[in-house]
């Protein structure tokens, strides 16, 4: 088959959605390390940061799952294999993130170094699963994407995650993607926002982020 007839869609906020991800995911076993044996309530604030970056991936890959592979399995022929893969990548990372559910709560309980060590290892597994992924995203994916969907179906990736986020996880969402941002990727992110979200943002959003990657980074 060949491409919709459309423009090329601009797919570079996947790169820097991706770019939070990978940030994140390595910085958390870091985090997580230096975490003095028995000191419950760093791991809270840890341990609630954690979930914090979980819901953001799970609901990114969610919109992926839901709304782009079928579009894009019903519109190609031989790259049809890029996005079976995608879906096996996924279902590894998800698997990833089901051994870190019970050992980010077994940690957060007590504290615990055994329990801080068997963390760090399942961190360091998912980050070296998701870094895979996110590269054969952006190397094979991405362009398929925007050369077989409409800006509008695009467009609804963001909007499936807006949808299913709580609000206040998505000022924690918003800032982590801005954060390594450049100034033309800010504007361009910030863009696509309504005009009272961005107030709100400025306004709320981004000194509440401040004051909660103070408290996460230290």
């Amino acid at each position: 088959m060949t491409a919709i007839d459309h423009e090329t869609v601009d797919t570079h906020e996947m790169v820097v959605v991706h770019r939070a991800l990978r940030r994140e995911a390595r910085l958390l076993p870091e985090l997580v390390a230096a975490v003095t044996p028995g000191d419950t309530a760093r791991a809270r604030v840890l341990a609630g940061h954690f979930r914090d970056y979980r819901l953001g991936l799970h609901n990114h890959h969610g919109g992926e799952d839901e709304l782009l592979w079928p579009l894009l399995l019903a519109r190609v022929d031989l790259d049809a294999e890029v996005v079976l893969r995608m879906e096996v990548q996924h279902e590894r990372i998800a698997a990833t993130l089901g051994r870190l559910d019970a050992a980010v709560a077994a940690w957060e309980a007590t504290a615990g170094a055994g329990e801080r060590d068997v963390l760090v290892a399942a961190l360091v597994e998912h980050r070296t699963v998701l870094d895979e992924h996110l590269d054969d995203e952006e190397a094979d994916l991405l362009p398929l994407a925007a050369r077989h969907l409409s800006a509008r179906e695009w467009g609804a990736l963001g909007e499936h995650l807006v949808a299913n986020t709580p609000k206040l996880t998505l000022f924690t969402l918003f800032g982590l993607v801005l954060e390594d941002a450049d100034a033309g990727e800010r504007a361009m992110i910030l863009a696509g926002l309504p005009r009272p979200v961005r107030m709100i943002w400025h306004a709320l959003g981004r000194p509440r982020h401040a004051r909660r990657m103070r408290r996460v980074r230290g």
